[in-house]
């Protein structure tokens, strides 16, 4: 069982997840899920389209975007988009959650947020987000 972390009341952020834990994500109210792993990172992690299919399986909508280092603009802005155009809670995740809460801070940042509340709720996720949002 992966370690959902709520953000926010329509934000989570997970180290990776299995197929299985798509279930769990519809039986706790999510709606949409994003994965910010490429894939082939490590030879034991489920392909996307398989994690895809877990989702669709499970009544997600599902979303691809793939993270290799820090998030690219285009990146920080299909997240944010996909997050606020879902309709309910959304889980996000990558290898340890850093990249999925890092690229959705930035956009929330990036769209008026307060600085030291996304830090804030990134501390109660377990992320320090000090060093990646702009003062």
């Amino acid at each position: 069982m992966s370690d959902f972390r709520r953000v926010t009341e329509s934000f989570s952020v997970s180290p990776q997840v299995a197929e299985a834990d798509m279930a769990r994500a519809a039986a706790e109210g999510f709606v949409l899920v994003i994965n910010n792993r490429p894939d082939g990172e490590d030879p034991d992690q489920p392909s996307s389209a398989t994690m895809e299919a877990a989702a669709r399986a499970a009544g997600l909508d599902y979303l691809y975007a793939p993270v290799r280092g820090g998030p690219t603009p285009d990146q920080i802005e299909a997240v944010r988009a996909a997050v606020e155009a879902a309709d309910g809670p959304v889980l996000a995740f990558c290898r340890s959650g850093t990249r999925s809460i890092v690229t959705w801070s930035i956009g929330q940042a990036l769209a008026g947020e307060d600085r030291e509340t996304l830090v804030n709720q990134g501390l109660q996720a377990g992320y320090d987000l000090s060093g990646v949002l702009p003062r």
